[in-house]
């Protein structure tokens, strides 16, 4: 066993028992890369990802070129969601040397961390044009040994690492420039939107769940209009498409990472906790404008995934898991999306005389389904997807729409049921600040919208996991596992459980989690934001002396950024507690992001621009939460998509919400009722009573 086994990381304990020397992220590497002379090798990756478990398998656990490695260099193993900053410094880098990224990612740096020269996988041998692992190692280290070859390293490390730093840190931001804009932001979508079946690329295709959240407040805040209707338009195709898809496990719930085609069928088979949590909130709200029973099964199917399959007894969601798991408990190696894939004999198995039906419905084949498989891993297998619609599958089996909707119900469960007795891909167990943000987000607005009691009590026990375990009330951390919190938390952190606590005061309006959210927030402000131009890094000044720079938040990818979801949260803590220094910040916050990258970088963050444009809406409703009368109000508002209201609901003392919000102080029931105040830039309607009088002003 090597350093790593002393970790706590997933990833890294994956490698404790490489004949690789390798050590952790830490001071011990670059002290003895100093003292022997050496350059370092990063390897950046993550628990689930299929193609560091590939180079692994092939180069790491080979003893002959382990030892080529430990006689050239230091070689340092980084758990990519523990340390997004690691990550972002070096994936910057070899982006730079080589047009693209992605992991593993390998990265040659000097003994002070300046990067030389990187890539991504390295096979054992040369093949499809990739050279050999042992032989780009062997180069490395035979440059480094020469010393005119070593100080054209060196001043190529120097050179590099000033071109990242000046992406990394931008400039500050002219008053003049006014950046990008929603309406860029929405033209510059449409012009790579995938009309047939939705989606911003073509193969490999991802979720882009921060692409959605955007179009649908954008859709909300033009609606009526064309542009609107266009933007409303993407996202329901979208999201049509990708719950026909294979990428949709129709079986279990949740969405796999992405499709490696263009039309959602074949996926890449690792399940994402920030996929899960953002795609459920981006199926919910869809439900909540079009009312369509489809956006609503799929995220329920995806929260109830999340709670049966990646939540911790004690409160808080897993991080993800793996795409490869054993075909057989007698398999020799794991195979990709072998939990997931079925033959027809085992379909016809398990199902008997409904196997037809289903073969027909889910596009389940004799010599399977995957037809463009190169490298034969699929062979005589099916990915299931929606083949055929619902009520073309019961016409051609002769059944009434409803009938063989019952019928697939139960198909799908006995599959559930066989599908558990198979090796579970690997579970990553470590719980991230960040995404269980995410997931309190998602199952917050769940229990809004769908009034399960099951989703509001996994929000209120991932709230209280987090608090319990990742903050001791003045320090955050990021990760926690087994017991054992670790790694300073980031500004993602910070911003993704703010953002989350907000969305649980909205799901249960107990006003301590408006108080912490407050706290977060100030403390994002004072340990993430560059004073002078008001942007957001991603790390506190104090993160970690090893690294060459501080660098300041990218845009919206996969996840969203921290700028923009603290950004959003600012403007609506603002609206809550009366804090006009938030709108403030929240507004620098926009500017300084929105001039860096193209259009299509910060969709969350035209997100919030849309929002502070937008007249303050809040709905004060006064009643005891044990009223059915104060819970049909709180319904009404909870029924529609209203992204610009916020709701305060003032149940019994009334201290908290007079220091804060001194209007509230002369709201009250009216001849005793349970009462609605609509207002709109501080100025009340009058006092709403009933539902129907709320549904009124609302618009409903």
């Amino acid at each position: 066993m090597n350093r790593l086994a002393g970790q706590s990381s997933v990833y890294l304990l994956q490698h404790a028992h490489n004949p690789v020397d390798w050590f952790p992220w830490g001071p011990e590497a670059f002290e003895k890369a100093r003292r022997e002379n050496k350059p370092l090798l990063i390897s950046i990756g993550y628990s689930t990802c299929h193609w560091c478990h590939v180079m692994e398998r092939e180069c790491f656990e080979n003893p002959g070129i382990a030892a080529v490695m430990n006689e050239n260099l230091v070689s340092v193993k980084v758990d990519r969601e523990e340390r997004p900053d690691v990550d972002r410094l070096y994936m910057t880098a070899v982006q730079a040397i080589t047009g693209q990224g992605g992991w593993p990612l390998n990265v040659f740096v000097t003994p002070e961390g300046k990067p030389i020269i990187g890539g991504t996988y390295f096979p054992p041998e040369p093949r499809q044009g990739r050279r050999a692992w042992p032989d780009v190692v062997a180069a490395i280290g035979a440059s480094w040994r020469d010393p005119e070859a070593r100080a054209r390293m060196v001043a190529q490390g120097d050179g590099l690492t000033q071109a990242v730093r000046e992406f990394l840190t931008p400039p500050p931001i002219l008053a003049e420039q006014k950046g990008s804009s929603p309406r860029a932001c929405l033209q510059a979508l449409d012009s790579v939107f995938d009309e047939g079946h939705g989606g911003f690329s073509s193969a490999p295709k991802f979720p882009m769940p921060t692409n959605l959240y955007f179009l649908a407040r954008f859709g909300y805040f033009h609606r009526e209009t064309p542009d609107g209707l266009r933007a409303e338009n993407m996202v329901v195709t979208t999201l049509r498409n990708m719950a026909r898809g294979g990428i949709f496990d129709s079986v279990g719930g949740g969405f796999h990472r992405y499709s490696t085609d263009e039309r959602w069928f074949l996926p890449h088979f690792e399940k994402m906790l920030y996929d899960n949590a953002q795609l459920a909130v981006a199926f919910t709200e869809a439900y909540q404008r079009t009312g369509d029973p489809v956006f609503a099964g799929v995220a329920q199917k995806t929260l109830d995934y999340l709670l049966r399959d990646m939540a911790h007894p004690d409160g808080g969601f897993y991080s993800a898991e793996d795409a490869d798991s054993l075909p057989a408990l007698d398999s020799p190696e794991k195979a990709e999306g072998a939990f997931y894939i079925w033959t027809m004999g085992e379909i016809r198995s398990i199902l008997g005389d409904d196997a037809e039906l289903f073969a027909l419905r889910y596009g389940v084949r004799g010599v399977g389904n995957v037809e463009a498989d190169p490298f034969g891993e699929f062979s005589g297998k099916n990915v299931l997807f929606e083949s055929v619609p619902i009520e073309e599958a019961a016409r051609q089996c002769g059944l009434g729409a409803d009938e063989c909707a019952k019928r697939l119900e139960q198909c799908l469960i006995k599959l559930q049921v066989a599908r558990g007795r198979r090796t579970r891909p690997i579970r990553d167990d470590k719980i991230l600040t960040s995404w269980n943000g995410l997931a309190l987000s998602a199952f917050a607005l769940g229990a809004r919208v769908f009034s399960q009691p099951r989703y509001l009590e996994a929000a209120q026990k991932t709230a209280s996991f987090v608090k319990d375990n990742l903050w001791d009330g003045s320090t955050l951390w990021r990760r926690w596992r087994l017991g054992q919190k670790d790694v300073s938390a980031m500004a993602d952190d910070h911003s993704f459980l703010a953002q989350g606590l907000v969305d649980l005061y909205e799901a249960d309006y107990s006003t301590q989690w408006l108080v912490w959210a407050e706290k977060l927030v100030d403390l994002a402000l004072q340990r993430f934001q560059n004073v002078q131009t008001g942007a957001l890094y991603s790390a506190p000044a104090d993160h970690d002396p090893l690294l060459l720079l501080r660098a300041q938040e990218e845009g919206d990818n996969v996840e969203p950024s921290a700028a923009s979801v603290l950004a959003g949260t600012l403007i609506r803590l603002s609206r809550l507690l009366g804090r006009d220094d938030f709108q403030s910040a929240a507004d620098r916050m926009i500017q300084a992001h929105s001039a860096v990258g193209n259009d299509r970088s910060f969709p969350v963050l035209q997100s919030a621009r849309l929002l502070a444009e937008s007249p303050a809406r809040v709905l004060v409703i006064v009643g005891p939460m044990d009223d059915p009368r104060t819970n049909q109000l709180i319904s009404v508002a909870r029924r529609a998509f209203y992204p610009d209201l916020s709701i305060i609901v003032v149940d019994g003392d009334r201290s908290f919400w007079s220091q804060r919000q001194p209007l509230l102080a002369q709201k009250g029931l009216v001849e005793g009722n349970p009462t609605a105040y609509l207002c709109h830039d501080f100025t009340c309607q009058n006092p709403a009573t009933g539902p129907k009088a709320l549904a009124r002003q609302l618009g409903i």
